[in-house]
């Protein structure tokens, strides 16, 4: 078996509002003055060591343990996956 790191981002929906985002740009970045940053969304970065046979192996158990132990909420959020080597 071989060691894989493993990025995880889980985000709002894109039809969900992000109230952490809307204040990030309202009160950080547009009073700092960089008026050309439009819009920004927040969420959550994971990394894992995952131990497997292959990449896909990999990829196959993190989502598999985002979908099993709810490590995000299908309702609001969506995620993506990627396998470092």
């Amino acid at each position: 078996m071989k060691a894989y790191t493993v990025e995880i981002v889980i985000e709002n929906k894109p039809a969900a509002r992000d109230p952490e985002g809307e204040t990030i740009h309202r009160d950080l970045i547009l009073k700092g003055g960089y008026v050309n940053v439009k819009a920004v969304r927040t969420g959550k970065y994971l990394r894992m060591t995952i131990e497997a046979n292959s990449p896909w192996e990999a990829e196959r158990l993190a989502f598999e343990m985002c979908n099993s132990l709810r490590i995000y909420n299908p309702v609001a959020h969506v995620y993506r996956i990627k396998v470092l080597e």
